[in-house]
């Protein structure tokens, strides 16, 4: 069974740019240079932090199937107030910041067994990221 994720873009005449924007595409989830579907998962999940600790969402070495090749990572701040954001990091590298009701899809690999998914809340209140992994 396939898995197909989408995202739309729509903007008004004016507001990001002088004509509407209206953007739309979709993509089966399919494993590494083929067209077979992934079929793993990692399950939807919560983590709810209250604290400013850097946690490992995804850890590379928790794979014991093999690595990682075509993965792909959902991810969903729940929260609605402004001030409380994720970080969102690969190893020590900084890829940007997940906002209060904003969402991230992603590409993620981990063939070198490295590439771990780490995300820092931005402050000591309660905050929660919804995530989920599909992978072959």
């Amino acid at each position: 069974m396939a898995i197909t994720a989408g995202i739309t873009l729509t903007s008004a005449a004016g507001d990001l740019v002088t004509d509407a924007l209206a953007l739309s595409t979709t993509t089966n989830l399919n494993k590494a240079g083929g067209s077979t579907a992934l079929t793993d998962t990692s399950g939807l999940g919560r983590k709810t932090t209250e604290s400013v600790s850097q946690y490992i969402l995804f850890d590379a070495d928790d794979y014991p199937s093999g690595p990682v090749k075509a993965g792909k990572i959902y991810l969903k701040n729940t929260e609605t107030s402004a001030g409380l954001f994720f970080t969102i990091s690969i190893d020590t590298k900084t890829i940007g910041r997940i906002y209060a009701g904003d969402f991230a899809f992603l590409p993620w690999s981990n063939v070198d067994g490295t590439n771990d998914i780490k995300i820092t809340p931005s402050t000591t209140a309660s905050h929660t990221l919804e995530y989920m992994l599909f992978y072959e």
